[in-house]
């Protein structure tokens, strides 16, 4: 029996389905699930997912959330969630390097904040294309 993932956006269901392995980004670094994992919930960062099912690597960009891992089934609660799929990958890049120079220009704690958090979605949006790139 494999993992049993549910990915759940305020929108709508956004993916379920059997895994081998996840890889989850949480607000304390990565964190890897496999069967029989231990039982947790956990903070979600804004970053990038790996599913691996039997067939192959799929990505995911969460805009953090939690998770909540019991008896081989995930359940992902996630603000948001883009497939690599769904993500043009020139337009990544560039809204990747836009963020990270507005990120070294921001002055003061709000205009850091919001150039931070920008830059973490645009670098998970990223993260996520790359890795399509490479398993592909």
């Amino acid at each position: 029996m494999s993992l049993q993932i549910s990915i759940l956006t305020p929108e709508k269901p956004f993916w379920n389905g059997q895994a081998e392995e996840i890889i989850l980004p949480t607000e304390t670094g990565e964190m890897g699930v496999l069967k029989n994992h231990a039982p947790i919930i956990t903070g979600l960062d804004v970053g990038a997912m790996l599913v691996r099912t039997k067939e192959e690597w799929n990505s995911y960009a969460l805009m953090g959330g939690f998770a909540v891992v019991k008896k081989n089934k995930v359940t992902i609660l996630a603000n948001e969630a883009e497939s690599a799929e769904t993500i043009d990958a020139e337009e990544a890049k560039n809204a990747f390097e836009i963020a990270k120079g507005n990120l070294e220009k921001a002055e003061g704690v709000k205009q850091k904040v919001e150039a931070n958090f920008a830059y973490k979605r645009a670098k998970a949006r990223f993260q996520v294309v790359k890795v399509v790139n490479k398993y592909s």
